[in-house]
């Protein structure tokens, strides 16, 4: 992380937190590939034999119960929304976080925008759908990742001189 300050409390957070987000963005990349690699029917049942054995020791097992009805709802065309759905956000996080890495500051401004858009959908998901302790974590998250990088964006907009709108040499090219 070249460009990035690690001196204060505030830095070190958001030098974290942009690891934190670049490691989703490489699991909503890998799972995206991931789906649109794989067959429905081979997912179907390899998640049937996965869990079949708790299922005979017990038939009502919450767990294994809804895993076995997700897997069996899988499509083809549903595999490819989520796929090109997973791949869109995580290609994209990827391209900004790297941008930020390079010490680019339109990348700042790219990853609030972008987070607010992911946080304006999970909201929407979550008043739509219901509550989910999964998806609230998540927006809190998104939630922290603006704060910080707006912090850091203010500070780096704030020193006069060393770092350009496009690169560290003003060029936009390294």
């Amino acid at each position: 992380m070249r460009y990035l300050s690690t001196q204060t409390a505030t830095d070190k957070a958001f030098a974290i937190a942009l690891v934190l987000k670049a490691i989703d963005a490489l699991g909503e990349t890998v799972g995206g590939v991931w789906l649109l690699l794989i067959d429905p029917r081979w997912l179907q049942g390899t998640v049937a034999s996965l869990v079949a054995p708790e299922l005979r020791e017990d038939p009502h097992d919450f767990f294994a119960v809804h895993i076995l009805r997700w897997a069996t709802r899988f499509q083809q065309h549903a595999m490819l929304i989520a796929a090109l759905y997973l791949l869109s956000h995580g290609v994209t996080k990827l391209v900004v976080l790297v941008e930020i890495v390079r010490g680019r500051l339109w990348a700042y401004p790219a990853l609030i925008v972008l987070t607010a858009l992911f946080v304006t959908y999970q909201i929407y998901h979550m008043t739509v759908t219901r509550l989910s302790a999964s998806y609230l974590a998540l927006t809190l998250f998104d939630l922290l990742i603006i704060a910080l990088t707006t912090v850091e964006y203010a500070k780096l907009r704030s020193r006069s001189g060393t770092i350009s709108h496009f690169g560290h040499d003003g060029s936009g090219v390294d």
